[in-house]
């Protein structure tokens, strides 16, 4: 184990009633980037992030965060956003942050300063004041992520942050996870919508039924799959069509076929020689929710997506 690494897990198991919630995790989480845990509900997505922050302890394996095998000795440097969230609705927004950061260590007084230039720089300055229960729900999640900041966390660990945020809001804590990544923090966070990893993320871990199915960047997540091509050509026939893979299918008048092995170059070639009249050629390489499908299953697949369209 390095420092290089501000999580780092090996073989977490966690069972609860005689089923493994949680099946042999391994995870490793450089520091200084933006890491996201994809994976449908009850992939064992927030069992694996609670063993790695001290809150429940695993049945077997190992865990270090921040150089600490007992994550609960590095628990200031920490800022946690649990999936169920939670704060005194009667307590202002700014004594709520302030609260947040004093349970890390951070004095009330440089929290309450703290607080205030936070709700200033993303919009909600005017809501200082007000208490958490005359809040938006937005408003309110916002407060609750600004508290999870507050202390200057070199460690930040998000479950299912994007959850029960509109698409507005949504796109602020994107902005708020690059700006905190920028400063030099470790960014791990869960999710069951994909575009957020894809946009977001360095690399990436798939769960699926309690266990790692693939980790690493996106670029090799989506490296499982070939890049597609679609070609419109101004001949219906010819002896050019032997050129075409196997596999190619037409759709509305385009042949649909995965990127050949050796290139388009070749079958360019034979398209000209053949005089197939070439009208339009488009490459696309395959998004992440495609990937994500190919390597943890249809059935994974469609339960996030089920998740996914229940959002705002």
């Amino acid at each position: 184990m390095t420092q290089d690494f501000a999580v780092e897990a090996s073989g977490l198991v966690k069972t609860f009633d005689g089923k493994r919630a949680v099946d042999g995790v391994d995870l490793m989480v450089p520091a200084g980037t933006i890491y996201g845990v994809l994976g449908p509900n009850g992939a064992g997505k927030t069992t694996t992030l609670r063993m790695l922050l001290g809150i429940i302890d695993p049945d077997e394996g190992e865990r270090k965060v921040l150089g600490q095998s007992q994550p609960l000795r590095a628990a200031g440097q920490i800022g946690y956003l649990p999936e169920e969230r939670g704060l005194y609705p009667a307590m202002p927004a700014r004594e709520a942050i302030a609260f947040m950061g004093a349970l890390r260590g951070l004095p009330l007084k440089e929290g309450r300063r703290r607080a205030d230039a936070l709700l200033q720089a993303h919009g909600l300055g005017e809501a200082a004041h007000r208490a958490i229960r005359t809040l938006s729900k937005g408003m309110a999640q916002t407060v609750q992520i600004l508290g999870t900041l507050v202390h200057g966390p070199k460690l930040i660990v998000l479950d299912e942050p994007f959850s029960g945020l509109d698409a507005l809001n949504q796109g602020r804590l994107e902005a708020l996870i690059r700006e905190q990544a920028a400063t030099g923090a470790t960014i791990l966070f869960s999710t069951h919508v994909i575009a957020h990893a894809e946009r977001l993320c360095a690399r990436i871990a798939i769960i699926a039924g309690g266990r790692v199915q693939f980790e690493g960047s996106v670029d090799d997540a989506r490296n499982h799959l070939k890049p597609k091509v679609t070609l419109t050509t101004r001949a219906n026939d010819g002896p050019w069509r032997t050129a075409l893979p196997a596999d190619t299918r037409n759709e509305n008048g385009s042949w649909i076929f995965d990127l050949p092995d050796g290139g388009i170059e070749p079958l360019l070639a034979a398209l000209i020689a053949g005089n197939a009249g070439i009208e339009a050629l488009s490459i696309e390489r395959p998004g992440l929710h495609d990937a994500f499908v190919a390597i943890a299953g249809e059935a994974a697949g469609r339960a996030m997506d089920e998740v996914a369209e229940a959002l705002p």
